[in-house]
């Protein structure tokens, strides 16, 4: 389902992220194939460099369907990007990428708390992440990051996952499961 990047994907994804359905939320909007390519490289370079943990999001046929990063690492935390191509939507993607690379971050990085920045008016990213029962609105826990990343308008809410919620989660569903 995950899988560290490469540049042999880009072409796909590029194809996928260029989509008007897409395109207006991801981080790096790359409007070339060429220009996708060199900021690809560039997030390899940074996870060689402990900067950010970035993922190809891959559907059952190992075909790279979309992205998840952690970036702006400090202090044991960071920010969630996350992008899946529209032919993808709607198909418990979103929720399984992200559940597999919380367990990730958590577990093998020793992150704390990740951060989930989303656009007011992204309805889409909001009934995902309500989805997900470990997410908490930070707007008041984390007032000072939130109104870091509103610094001129409102334009973000703000989310977090913290540790220790998202394990007492998966506790909690290993218990149902077994």
């Amino acid at each position: 389902m995950l899988k560290k990047r490469d540049l042999h994907e880009c072409h796909s994804l590029h194809d996928l992220m260029v989509d008007p359905a897409v395109f207006p939320y991801v981080r790096h909007k790359c409007r070339s194939y060429e220009e996708y390519l060199f900021a690809t490289k560039q997030v390899i370079d940074e996870e060689e460099q402990n900067t950010c943990i970035s993922r190809t999001i891959l559907n059952e046929l190992g075909h790279p369907i979309g992205t998840i990063d952690l970036y702006h690492m400090e202090h044991k935390t960071g920010f969630l990007a996350t992008w899946i191509g529209a032919p993808y939507f709607g198909k418990g993607y979103n929720q399984r990428a992200k559940e597999a690379f919380f367990a990730e971050l958590f577990l093998q990085h020793e992150i704390e708390t990740v951060f989930l920045k989303i656009r007011k008016q992204n309805i889409r990213s909001k009934k995902a992440v309500g989805k997900l029962p470990y997410v908490k609105l930070a707007s008041d826990a984390y007032h000072e990051v939130y109104k870091l990343i509103n610094h001129t308008e409102q334009i973000y809410d703000l989310y977090y996952v913290n540790r220790s919620d998202f394990m007492a989660s998966e506790e909690r569903k290993h218990v149902v499961a077994t």
